[in-house]
Order: C-alpha cells, then sequence, then structure tokens
C-alpha cells in the first residue's frame, strides 16, 4: 500500500519526520515528484544539514528554485538565521519601543539586549517564513523535509516559543498602557501594539494549520530498526501531545531478495520489526519502501522511489 490523500485540494502542508538516516528527504522529494504532475509544488528543507539540494542534483537557496526537467516543481533550503536577521531588522523599531517604554533600561542597554542571541527564535522565525510563504498561495502543495527528530519537534513546538516571547513583550507593554491611563485617562495604541497584536495572530495561525489534519499532515518515516522505531515511537507521542495527528507511516529501505544467506537472516530480522512496527503503530496506514542498490539521488532515480512510495 502506498501513501495517499495527498492529493485531496484542501491538504497544503506535507511534513517528513523520522530519525536521522531514515530517508526522510527521499520520501519527501519522492512526494514532490508525484504530486507536481497535478500541483504547483513547493518542497523545503528546515534541516540546519541541507540534503534537498544533494537529492534533487540541483543548486538551492532561501528562495524558491525551480527545478529543471520537472514542471510544478521548486524547492529552497530554509536559512533560519537569516529569516530572524530579517526579522529583527524590518520590527528593530517596534521591539525596542516596547523594550523601552515597559523597563527602566535605557538605549545602550536596550541595544545590548536586542543583540543577545535568544535561544530558539532562530527556528521561530525559520517556521515563520514558511508559514508566510504559505500565506502568499503561489503554490497548491508545501512539502517539509524536517530536521531528524530532536529538530524536528523543537522547529513544530516553536509557536510555543513565540507565544511565550510574545507575552513577555505583551507584559512590558500591559505595564507601560496601566501608567499611561492612571496619569493621562487614556492610552492610544501604537505601532508597538499593531506589532504584538501580528506576532499573536501569527501563532494562531501556525498552530491552527498545524493541528488541521485536512490541511496539514505528518507522515513519520522510518527502517526495521529497533532504534529507529523506539525514536519513530517518542516522535509520534510528541507530536500527539501538542495536536498534531500522525496517520500514515513509512518503512524504507526493507530488503526483498533472499538469494543468500545473509539476505535471509536480515529479511528475517527485519520481517521482526516490521510486525513489531504493525503491532505499535495498528492505528497507522503504512506504506513498505524496498531497499535500493543503488544511491537514490538525481531525478531519474527518485522518479523509481516516487513509484514505490505511490505503488
Amino acid at each position: 500500500m502506498g501513501l495517499k490523500g495527498l492529493k485531496e485540494p484542501p491538504l497544503k502542508l506535507i511534513l517528513f519526520g523520522g530519525k536521522g538516516g531514515v530517508g526522510k528527504t527521499t520520501c519527501a522529494c519522492g512526494t514532490a515528484l508525484y504530486l507536481a504532475k497535478d500541483f504547483k509544488t513547493l518542497i523545503l528543507s528546515t534541516d540546519p544539514a541541507h540534503s534537498l539540494a544533494d537529492s534533487l542534483g540541483q543548486k538551492l537557496g532561501d528562495q524558491p528554485s525551480r527545478i529543471e526537467g520537472i514542471k510544478n516543481l521548486s524547492a529552497l533550503e530554509v536559512n533560519a538565521e537569516k529569516a530572524l536577521s530579517k526579522f529583527k531588522t524590518e520590527h528593530e523599531e517596534e521591539i525596542k519601543k516596547i523594550v523601552e517604554t515597559g523597563t527602566n533600561l535605557d538605549a545602550r542597554d536596550i541595544d545590548s539586549v536586542f543583540a543577545l542571541p535568544i535561544p530558539g527564535m532562530d527556528e521561530v522565525m525559520g517556521f515563520k517564513a514558511m508559514i508566510d510563504l504559505i500565506d502568499e498561495a503561489k503554490f497548491d502543495k508545501y512539502i517539509v523535509d524536517t530536521a531528524p527528530t530532536g529538530h524536528a519537534l523543537r522547529l513544530l513546538t516553536s509557536p510555543r516559543l513565540l507565544d511565550d516571547w510574545v507575552k513577555v513583550m505583551a507584559n512590558m507593554r500591559w505595564k507601560y498602557r496601566y501608567v499611561v491611563e492612571t496619569f493621562a485617562g487614556k492610552y492610544n495604541p501604537d505601532e508597538g501594539d499593531d506589532f504584538l497584536l501580528t506576532m499573536k495572530k501569527t501563532v494562531k495561525r501556525i498552530e491552527s494549520l498545524l493541528r488541521d489534519p485536512a490541511r496539514s499532515e505528518f507522515i513519520a518515516v522510518t527502517i526495521p530498526e529497533d532504534m529507529a522505531i523506539l525514536e519513530t515511537e517518542r516522535l509520534i507521542r510528541s507530536l500527539g501531545k501538542y495536536g498534531i495527528s500522525v496517520r500514515q507511516l513509512v518503512i524504507n529501505n526493507v530488503l526483498q531478495s533472499d538469494g543468500c544467506q545473509f539476505c535471509r537472516e536480515k529479511r528475517k530480522e527485519q520481517d521482526k520489526y516490521i510486525n513489531l512496527i504493525r503491532g505499535k503503530f495498528n492505528g497507522l496506514e503504512t506504506t513498505i519502501v524496498s531497499a535500493c542498490s543503488h544511491e537514490i539521488k538525481g531525478l531519474t532515480t527518485l522518479a523509481d522511489f516516487k513509484n514505490q512510495l505511490f505503488n
């Protein structure tokens, strides 16, 4: 059984995640080729160690680039640091005004605080850049090749970090508003308030998309090995706590040949783990993809892989 339901028109965002080395990038690329036949498709990599360009055999940047030889397909590699730098440049005035009016810090202190790196905010802004692309609606389908499990979970839970950051800034603004209303009797909202409202709406927009199974789908990728299965289990459990459901699972790199003693023993071991996977994740639709004798790299081999993924 192959992956299904991805051509449903309301479905916009498709994410692939799992342990490092299980074939997430290949699955994402195969899916992109499949969908590009009928939809204008954008595939993105959020992994800091990008391999999307290597897989597609084409240089990529942080802006959509058309994939040569494939109609309707574009790709980009998200630069989270650049996205954060752009955000700080665009909103420096509003942020500094909120801090200035809500604290006793002087201009030099505020500049120092603003220059400090905020742990996790680069991932937040990388994700926001991705959501902004979806809001532009220039493509029908958006496929995301995520980083290995830990980084992917930080990415997908980044709206919480942004929400916490907004709450801190809003608390500063509330204190300022209270003082103004106390002594002046009236408070007139300014660009700082508009900025906070926009950020709050961004959080809600991201969470709404990720938690809507009609518009967003997370597909887990694993291989028939114990450590990969355990990590997949943790991933699915963690996503569930955040309200993101997983309905489909790809078991990649499954050996089909039994022509030698090694192959027979290896397949016997894999069968044990495949049965374990089906038992642990019996509510998920499972797609088995055979191991390939050669490296899956470039559009020709990706097309062959796509045929297995959507058999």
